[in-house]
């Protein structure tokens, strides 16, 4: 089978101060040092080294989509930190036949279910077909981060024999493989029918036909359209018995074995997989090794994307939160960083996540620009890297203004409608604040977050019994205030009357208003927010 590296028990996101720093520090640094010592192990060529992800086409692509092919990415750059040329196969399934119509598409897709997905009509009408619409939204997200990949299709690729010699020997070999697959995986379904998926040639179904024999001489697959069960739903043959050439796209290999024949074809020597087909990747890997007689990739298991309410981020319930969402509120970036942290773990992801990857984004430049003091030799090498793997390792050569992500959506929320950005940016020039291009970007991303969700939602407070009662007291002075160095010069005596350090107690209520350590002049921002804004918020945490 292929090596899997152990990565859910050793935390390599967690680098032990014990250990030498690899590459950058970070988890993918460690992946391609351990994928390099295996090729060498296995006396491999080291010329180019191949990563792949495979590109849905079945539904619109979400977040999760996009990280399986952001993370092989990544393991690409350290490869070429390195000094190895590497190179990321982004291969879209658009032979796979659609199992169901997607939330909030057009019923009349019911017509073409179990069709490959490359023989339908695009919906929506832009596209040659539903597979180039659904892939092409993911190669735009791809290419709007900068992610650099090699495209092939499926269909282009079974049509052009490429994967012939790969499916020839694994239909010689199909009584070996269904065999394995039931101890493996309990699926009995392929001791009785071949792992190929013809399409029938007079109703254009590719699930509902069984493949029952192999012509080896003229490599042709015998089939008949006998209709298939899924998920508690009979769909119908149309009876059709045919035969389908495997040098052409006629048909494809069921998951059991696709794998194994793009590993070996294309020379791939690290794919990722979520758990969810973990039993499909370990019988690829048999069927590469012992059939294929090719040594399968190297492979990292990551845990699912779900949404608030813990479910599963899935095309088809309709409960996407796609790349291009993210975009309109987040620099390509913060995606990036969020891809690229960690790869274990399940991942809870909403819209309230973006203004926190903002902001984290931030601080990571600090550190890479040696702004922020981490005493911790590994753990600031493991910072610096993060930030430079999601700049695709093209950072910019000076630090930007750094302008917390809530504190412009809450300037959007009080400014005038007509004029918000420039509300804002002339309020974020008296707090002090240089705007520039970088900035003026984070302005509009912010201000489509602030008009469709509001303010940000920020971390609960605790406020010591000193802490209380002066900001109770804030509250009182503040609504009787008739200037904005009023606030200000009113927080510092309330502080030193509490016998509250000053700079402490600016502190917590940076974190109140803006969720971060510092800011602007308080008295300014609190003046430009309002003061019964500023009351209802003082309120509010002395209630927590």
């Amino acid at each position: 089978m292929g090596e899997r590296l152990d990565i859910t028990d050793k935390r390599t996101d967690k680098v032990r101060s014990d250990q030498s720093l690899i590459g950058h520090g970070t988890w993918m640094d460690k992946v391609a040092y351990e994928l390099i010592e295996r090729e060498k192990a296995l006396g491999r060529s080291l010329g180019i080294i191949r990563a792949e992800s495979g590109l849905g086409a079945s539904g619109v692509p979400h977040v999760g989509s996009m990280a399986d092919a952001v993370r092989a990415y990544g393991i690409v750059m350290a490869l070429r930190e390195m000094g190895y040329k590497a190179e990321l196969i982004a291969f879209t399934d658009d032979m796979d036949g659609l199992r169901r119509v997607p939330a909030g598409f057009p019923k009349n897709l019911e017509e073409y279910l179990l069709m490959p997905v490359s023989s339908i009509p695009d919906p929506f009408g832009c596209h040659s077909s539903f597979s180039e619409h659904m892939s092409g939204m993911l190669k735009e997200a791809l290419d709007h981060a900068g992610i650099e990949y090699v495209f092939k299709s499926g269909r282009e690729t079974y049509s052009s024999g490429v994967f012939s010699e790969a499916i020839h020997e694994i239909l010689l070999n199909s009584d070996r493989i269904g065999k394995i697959i039931v101890e493996f995986t309990g699926q009995e379904k392929y001791l009785k029918v071949l792992p190929y998926f013809a399409v029938c040639r007079d109703c254009g179904r590719i699930y509902s036909t069984q493949s029952y024999k192999y012509d080896p001489e003229r490599r042709l697959v015998h089939y008949r359209c006998n209709g298939v069960e899924i998920k508690g739903r009979w769909y119908r043959g149309c009876g059709f018995e045919g035969v389908a050439d495997i040098r052409r796209d006629n048909g494809k290999l069921a998951w059991k074995t696709e794998f194994a024949a793009r590993w070996a074809t294309l020379d791939i020597r690290f794919e990722a997989y979520g758990k969810d087909i973990a039993d499909s990747v370990k019988v690829n890997d048999w069927v590469s090794k012992n059939i294929l007689r090719y040594e399968p990739p190297m492979h990292v298991r990551y845990e699912l994307f779900l949404d608030k309410s813990g479910r599963k981020i899935s095309k088809s319930a309709g409960n996407v939160f796609t790349p291009q969402d993210w975009f309109k509120y987040g620099l390509p970036q913060s995606l990036l960083l969020l891809f690229f942290k960690r790869v274990v773990g399940t991942r809870i992801i909403s819209y309230e996540t973006i203004p926190k990857l903002m902001d984290e984004l931030d601080y990571l430049e600090d550190v890479y620009f040696n702004k922020v003091k981490i005493d911790n030799l590994m753990e600031r090498e493991k910072l610096k890297g993060l930030y430079l793997y999601s700049n695709l390792l093209k950072p910019p050569s000076k630090p930007s203004t750094h302008i917390p992500y809530s504190l412009i959506v809450d300037l959007s929320l009080v400014a005038p409608e007509d004029k918000i950005e420039d509300f804002i940016i002339n309020r974020l020039a008296k707090y002090g604040y240089k705007i520039g291009e970088r900035e003026i970007e984070k302005i509009r991303l912010a201000i489509n977050y602030a008009k469709d969700f509001g303010k940000v939602k920020k971390e609960p407070i605790t406020l010591t019994n000193k802490e209380r009662e002066a900001v109770i007291e804030l509250i009182d002075v503040v609504s009787k205030a008739r200037s904005p160095n009023e606030i200000q010069n009113t927080i510092f005596t309330i502080a030193r009357k509490h016998n509250i350090d000053p700079p402490e107690f600016f502190r917590k209520l940076y974190q109140i208003f803006i969720g971060r350590d510092y800011g602007p002049r308080l008295g300014p921002y609190l003046w430009d927010i309002g003061i019964d804004k500023t009351i209802e918020i003082l309120r509010t945490v002395t209630r927590e």
